[in-house]
């Protein structure tokens, strides 16, 4: 078993497994198989082999959402039909090689040291494994029941921890009681030592510390989610100590108030019996009982009023802080920078955008070849110009009036043509000695 009194968790479901591992017994044959001495004989199986355990046996922790495991337990949970996969130790191996796995005994030896004064009650440690892992290093197959971790999962739940710590009421003060983180986290933590665990990745983060008070252990987290924990000091400490005397105030209160409801209780029924000397005593033991609350009640606001100045110190602290850091930047990032030094170049842009200014100026009034034109003879060129296109404006002949025929067609032509040549037959006949002319003439016509 990995843990004394816990007993391995039975064979994986069905629906966890790959869908060769009932139907393709020849494949799971081969996987169930030990491994090579050496990859170089066969890598491609090798690999094969290796990349699929890997897969499952990270898929396994996952699906169980436990951050420890062991060989024993991954031999019970991937058991088929009476066999155990013969290569699982070497696939260990390889998963710690990766940095995927880490023993347990070497985790909490990679913690700070002050992890005893509160955890070494709660481990089962063999300074031997230590040794052997310590000197062996990786190459070593873990035995079965020694106890693995998922790195990434238990990383991932230690977030989870303290997400949840930073969402609840516990967080509006700098520490709290290990017992009441312990309550909080029931639900997400199955086990006492899983918690553990998870604390010490948190502080092996730097995001909590843990002290030992009074015989009991406090637990101060980290203020921001990527701030590192400060360690614990007396200031720390005396707000523990008013948060607990806080707390039993309250109770104490509360205890008192239910006792005076009780002796009023009683003064009723010591009338409604006749017992007039014994109602008479319940009541003033309820006068007695109700002074006593009315001074926790006193007590009780003179420590919570302490407390919230001590919350407003820190917040004030906090904002001083800021403020000096503030400073200490503005004083740097204006090292260099002076009132004479910046009007002496407000000066000296003023008098570089005054030449710029002149230079195109001067540029603009340098003409093409060279010539200069004036622009006021520019303007009496163009006032003639003006003045010459308005009297040849008055000189164009008028425009005609009348309207123009429309063209002659050729049939009209014809009939003219007749029209003259029966005129001309008429002519000849009434002066026969001037026929000759005429006939020149129309010959010349036509």
């Amino acid at each position: 078993m990995c843990s004394p009194g816990e007993a391995p968790p039975g064979p994986a479901p069905a629906g966890d497994l790959p869908p060769e591992w009932e139907t393709d017994d020849e494949r799971m044959a081969f996987l169930f198989s030990a491994f090579k001495q050496s990859r170089e004989v066969n890598s491609t199986e090798w690999d094969s082999k290796m990349a699929f355990w890997v897969g499952l046996v990270l898929a396994r922790g996952r699906q169980r959402g436990a951050v420890r495991t062991c060989l024993r337990e991954l031999q019970n949970g991937f058991e088929r039909r009476g066999s155990v996969p013969l290569g699982l130790g070497t696939v260990l191996r390889e998963l710690l090689r990766r940095g995927k796995l880490q023993r347990e005994s070497d985790f909490m030896a990679s913690v700070d040291s002050s992890w005893i004064s509160w955890g070494v009650g709660v481990f089962i440690l063999k300074p031997l494994k230590w040794t052997l892992s310590s000197v062996l290093g990786d190459s070593k197959i873990p035995e079965e029941e020694e106890v693995l971790i998922y790195v990434e999962l238990l990383q991932e739940k230690a977030e989870e921890v303290y997400r949840l710590y930073q969402s609840s009421a516990l967080s509006s003060h700098p520490v709290v009681a290990l017992s009441e983180l312990r309550s909080l986290c029931a639900g997400l933590c199955p086990d006492e030592r899983t918690f553990y665990l998870l604390l010490l990745q948190l502080q092996k983060e730097k995001r909590v510390t843990i002290l030992e008070q009074n015989g009991e252990k406090i637990v101060k987290f980290a203020r921001g989610l990527h701030a590192k924990v400060s360690p614990m000091n007396d200031v720390d400490i005396g707000v523990y100590q008013l948060m607990q005397s806080e707390q039993l105030l309250s109770q104490k209160v509360e205890s008192l108030s239910q006792e005076a409801e009780k002796c009023k209780e009683d003064a009723r029924s010591a009338c409604r019996a006749g017992k007039k000397q014994l109602a008479l005593r319940c009541l003033k033991s309820k006068r007695r009982t109700e002074r006593r609350i009315e001074e926790l009640h006193s007590k009780l606001d003179a420590v919570q009023g302490i407390l919230d100045r001590i919350y407003a110190s820190q917040t004030d602290q906090m904002v001083f802080n800021a403020y000096q850091a503030g400073v200490g930047a503005l004083k740097l990032s204006m090292k260099d920078v002076t009132v004479e030094r910046a009007e002496n170049l407000v000066d000296q842009i003023q008098e570089l955008c005054d030449t710029q200014d002149e230079v195109a100026q001067t540029l603009a009034g340098v003409g093409i070849n060279g010539l200069e034109m004036d622009s006021e003879e520019l303007e009496k060129e163009l006032d003639s110009l003006l003045q010459d296109s308005s009297k040849d404006s008055l000189d164009l002949p008028p425009v005609p009036q009348k309207v123009l025929s429309a063209p002659i067609s050729d049939a009209e032509l014809e009939a003219e043509l007749e029209q003259l040549s029966v005129s001309a037959g008429d002519l000849a006949q009434k002066t026969p000695s001037a026929s000759s002319e005429p006939k020149t003439a129309l010959g010349l016509n036509l």
